[in-house]
C-alpha cells in the first residue's frame, strides 16, 4: 500500500501519473528513442519476470506480488519460461540416469 508522508492514502492512480510525468522528463533528457516508455505497472511486471527466470519459486512470487494463489502468477507469467517442459524432461532423464 502507498502512502504520502503523513501516512494517508494515496491514490495508486495519481502515483502513476507522477510517475509517467518523471519518465515523460527523463525521456526528453535523454531521448526519446534512448528511453522506452514504461508504465509503473510495467515495473512490477519486470520484477516478477526477472525473479522467475532466475528461478525464484513461483510460490514465492506470487506472495510479493500479493496475488490471491499461485496459480494466477503462473497464468500470468508462463510465457517466462516456454522451453520449462523440455528443461523438466532433461532433468528427470537425467535423475533416471544417475
Amino acid at each position: 500500500m502507498l502512502s504520502n508522508f503523513d501516512g494517508t492514502h494515496r491514490h495508486p492512480e495519481r502515483f502513476s501519473r507522477h510517475f509517467a510525468g518523471h519518465i515523460a522528463r527523463a525521456r526528453r533528457a535523454l531521448g526519446e528513442e534512448r528511453l522506452p516508455v514504461i508504465r509503473l505497472h510495467d515495473l512490477r511486471h519486470t520484477h516478477a519476470t526477472l525473479l522467475l527466470a532466475d528461478g525464484v519459486p513461483v510460490k514465492v512470487v506470487s506472495e510479493r506480488l500479493g496475488h490471491a494463489s499461485a496459480t494466477i502468477t503462473l497464468t500470468v507469467y508462463q510465457h517466462v519460461h516456454p522451453g520449462m517442459g523440455r528443461e523438466a524432461a532433461d532433468r528427470f532423464a537425467a535423475l533416471l540416469e544417475g
